[in-house]
């Protein structure tokens, strides 16, 4: 069964990377970022703000809503639609960003062909991020011990590299294009780095 998905999986990210390459293109490696809800090392401490900012949004919403109810006013009707947005973002926060990221990760597919990287995401519309073999100079991998990892195509910002911003839809922080959290990222590197000393 889980075979099954996994020949599945590489069948539909082939599908969809060979859709997108030229003619005179050969695909080399195709993949996927690991898949199901993951936690990051900045969770560390984006765990207890969002449980900070979340707990006092809905203890302050609750309180409006009670005060509202003992002495209902324009006044207070105002206060208690307030918290409403801070309320969502906690919630979003607490456990709404982890099901987005996951889900973004599952529509996001890798490629590396004889002439581009190529970095399709399948979300909200589609979008197609291409990287031409002769042009990319900046190339690093982080490798984990269990040989998943990240290969980074340019300057890593810290917003990207400590919380992630690149998964939290709206923020607006540009996330340095990458192969995020995919399996044996080593050998995947050493293809790239093959396949830019042939271009």
């Amino acid at each position: 069964m889980l075979t099954q998905k996994i020949i599945n999986e590489s069948v539909e990210t082939d599908n969809v990377l060979r859709s997108e390459i030229d003619s005179d293109e050969q695909l080399i490696w195709s993949g996927k970022p690991q898949q199901g809800i993951l936690f990051r090392s900045s969770d560390i401490f984006m765990i207890p703000f969002s449980l900070l900012w979340g707990g006092f949004a809905i203890f302050w919403e609750v309180m409006a809503i009670t005060s509202t109810r003992k002495t209902p006013n324009s006044v207070d009707n105002v206060f208690s639609l307030f918290g409403i947005p801070f309320v969502l973002v906690g919630l979003y926060m607490i456990f709404g960003r982890f099901i987005v990221e996951a889900i973004q990760r599952n529509k996001t597919y890798y490629g590396i062909t004889n002439q581009r990287v190529i970095i399709v995401s399948d979300l909200i519309g589609k979008r197609v991020k291409s990287l031409n073999l002769r042009t990319l100079s900046d190339v690093s991998l982080i490798e984990k011990s269990n040989g998943k990892g990240n290969i980074t195509f340019g300057q890593d910002s810290i917003w990207s590299t400590w919380f992630n911003m690149g998964a939290m839809p709206g923020i607006g922080v540009p996330q340095t294009p990458r192969f995020e959290m995919i399996d044996n990222a080593k050998d995947v590197y050493n293809k790239l780095r093959e396949e830019i000393k042939k271009s």
